[in-house]
């Protein structure tokens, strides 16, 4: 019995090819992904700058970068559910198209007052939606046996803001403030035509025909919506919330300067990125729930460890570096759950309702840290909460979700 539970828990790989023509709308969704979240992730970089230009709060200035997470994972509850009834084919190009207009005012008019900042820094949300778009596209043109390394592989594109960290402090110091806001809007808009023109869905995709509000309902009701959800909250939320909240937390903490310090989240990006395919393609062999819980227990210690404000070399880069592995592997570990859990014609409206879990993870730590540290002058109170959320997650993968997936798994 007890093996019997072990072999449905690891739900394991069949060996189904995908097609050529497959990894060809892989990779240009994960494209698409990179492209847009380099838009999402413009205002991060520049927080410390718009700080001291414009004399802002800590909580403020943890604001200014929130924003543009919260606006784009709540969109993706509506975009998901369009993916699912019009395809990625559609809504790449769309949303591609109009991140263009609010990446350009921020550019050209929108950085000098906090005002003008949150109003474009709210509808560069848009650009946080493509995740929801791309989790169906993908999982659509995929065997389910081949689906947590695809998905995974999408999962990469979060380093756009890898990109964003390294080229936007450097772009602006040489060329002035409109110069990374420019290039990525060409950018934008070389990707939404070759969207337009080369992109296209899956052969046999199930379209829903019944009405957006009971197709939600309906996601709602699923256990897998609440279980992803939660998980996501976590690892992808903590990916995020390193990503936009590093530099001022480096350059706070440790003294660095507005580039050393971008260019370190860049390298915790880049370490996320990569071990998110990772997370996903160790899901397929070994199940989801056990790639969720090494990586939960990696967080829980690296969290700890940083709590204390260790030396930044080599103990606080080892505990940052450990928790970036970690949560990227759990991101790609959490949506390789959502392709074995959800019904084919609702993928996108749940990985809406996951998605936009993952970016209200990521928008909350950022105000807390800047409050407590407004406060106490530490970021310790804020890290041992990350490892109590960390520790809570990972009793409730043991349990719930491990339960779920038996549930799911044929008798052998």
């Amino acid at each position: 019995m007890l093996q019997q539970t072990k072999e449905r828990d690891r739900v394991p790989a069949q060996g189904a090819p995908a097609t050529g023509r497959a990894w060809l709308m892989l990779a240009l969704a994960t494209l698409g992904f990179a492209v847009n979240f380099w838009a999402w992730a413009l205002l991060s970089p520049l927080g410390p700058r718009f700080k001291d230009g414009l004399d802002l709060t800590s909580f403020q200035q943890s604001l200014l970068v929130a924003v543009p997470v919260v606006v784009g994972s709540l969109g993706r509850i509506p975009v998901g559910a369009l993916t699912d009834r019009f395809g990625g084919r559609v809504m790449f190009p769309l949303v591609s198209a109009v991140t263009i207009v609010p990446v350009l005012y921020l550019g050209l008019a929108g950085h000098d007052s906090l005002a003008a900042l949150l109003t474009g820094g709210f509808f560069l949300g848009v650009a946080g939606t493509s995740f929801a778009v791309g989790v169906p596209f993908v999982n659509a043109w995929f065997p389910p046996e081949r689906r947590g390394l695809a998905i995974g592989v999408f999962g990469a594109g979060m380093g756009g803001t890898a990109v964003s960290a390294l080229t936007t402090v450097k772009l602006v110091d040489a060329h002035g403030m409109a110069n990374p806001f420019l290039l990525t809007s060409v950018a934008l808009a070389l990707y939404a035509v070759v969207a337009a023109l080369v992109l296209r869905d899956a052969p046999g995709r199930t379209v829903p025909t019944r009405p957006l509000a009971q197709r939600l309902a309906t996601t709602l009701r699923l256990g897998v919506t609440w279980q992803a959800s939660a998980l996501y909250a976590v690892t992808f939320g903590g990916y995020v919330a390193f990503s936009v909240y590093l530099p001022t937390y480096l350059k706070t903490g440790y003294g660095l300067s507005q580039a050393d310090a971008a260019n370190r989240m860049a390298g915790f990006v880049l370490l996320a990125v990569a071990m998110r395919p990772i997370g996903g393609w160790l899901s397929d062999r070994i199940g989801p729930v056990r790639v969720l819980a090494g990586s939960l227990t990696v967080v829980v210690v690296g969290a700890l460890a940083q709590s204390f404000t260790p030396a930044l070399a080599p103990s606080g880069t080892i505990a940052f570096l450990a928790m970036a592995a970690a949560l990227g592997a759990g991101s790609g570990a959490t949506f390789a759950l959502v392709a074995l859990l959800s019904p084919a014609n609702m993928v996108g409206s749940v990985t809406g309702v996951v998605g936009a879990a993952g970016g209200l993870g990521g928008f909350v730590p950022p105000l807390v840290m800047g409050s407590l540290y407004g406060t106490y002058g530490s970021y310790a109170l804020g890290l041992l909460l990350l490892a109590a959320v960390s520790a809570a997650a990972l009793v409730f993968t043991g349990m719930g979700v491990r339960k779920a997936l038996v549930r799911r798994a044929p008798a052998a």
